[in-house]
């Protein structure tokens, strides 16, 4: 029997819960490497960062085949509407790409997300045809939002872009999860193995992690451990937890005692 548990987004259908950022690795042969051993099928391009224009210089694509890894442009570095609109133009022009992360920052030193300019650039950007998974604050209002403009997977933050802080805000990411029809990815924060589980076991759809895999000081092994640490919180959560008491409940049967 085949495993029909499968993440979709757009209407595209992905095995691996996992998706990883190709930023902050040491060189890109580090990055495919660890892209492969983390199993993911999606990878998020920072536009304005990683060359995937530039011929004369190394490529992405060189790497990393996006035949067999779905690339999802990003528009890490943008402060304002304009700028991510124009990136995210420039993206679908260069390689036809229509899924998208909106990412909208506030403020460069917290790198939190400026929720008007995302809430106004995701509404353009939907009705221009692009298929928009958004970065976006772990409020469930804004998540809802998002969702009714056109956004076709919400991505809020665990913690700061970065920090390894791990989930911050447990009921609030829960309570985006259960509301939702979309897809729900923690976006930002992860720093750990057992933060991914968290993630999948209170309900979310996948994963995004970027900076826990790429400044590891075993980032091979790190991507593994994020691997199967997704697939265990997934199953998990699937599986049904027992419910939560202060008194404690014997596991032997009370017949039948000696």
């Amino acid at each position: 029997m085949k495993n029909k548990d499968e993440l979709v987004i757009a209407k595209r259908k992905f095995k691996s819960r996992l998706i990883v950022g190709t930023g902050k690795y040491r060189n890109m042969l580090e990055c495919a490497k660890a892209v492969k051993i983390s199993g993911a099928e999606i990878v998020t391009v920072a536009v304005r960062r990683v060359n995937i224009i530039d011929k004369k210089r190394p490529m992405l694509m060189d790497y990393i085949n996006p035949k067999k890894i779905t690339y999802l442009p990003n528009t890490a570095g943008c402060f304002n509407s304009d700028e991510a609109l124009r990136t995210l133009r420039l993206a679908r022009e260069i390689g036809g790409w229509k899924l998208v992360k909106l990412e909208v920052l506030g403020d460069k030193k917290n790198l939190f997300p400026e929720m008007i300019e995302t809430l106004k650039s995701t509404e353009i950007l939907s009705k221009e045809g692009f298929e928009v998974m958004v970065y976006c604050n772990d409020d469930p209002l804004m998540s809802k939002r998002l969702e009714n403009v056109g956004a076709c997977a919400i991505m809020p933050l665990a913690a700061p872009i970065g920090s390894g802080l791990g989930i911050q805000n447990k009921t609030n990411i829960k309570i985006i999860s259960q509301q939702t029809k979309l897809p729900v990815i923690i976006d930002a924060g992860i720093g750990e193995a057992s933060d991914a589980s968290i993630a999948m076991e209170l309900g979310c759809d996948g994963v995004l992690i970027n900076t826990a895999i790429a400044k590891a000081k075993n980032p091979f092994q790190m991507a593994e451990a994020m691997k199967f640490a997704v697939i265990a919180g997934r199953k998990s959560y699937l599986s049904g937890r027992i419910k939560k008491n202060i008194y404690g409940s014997s596991s032997s049967p009370k017949k039948g005692i000696i």
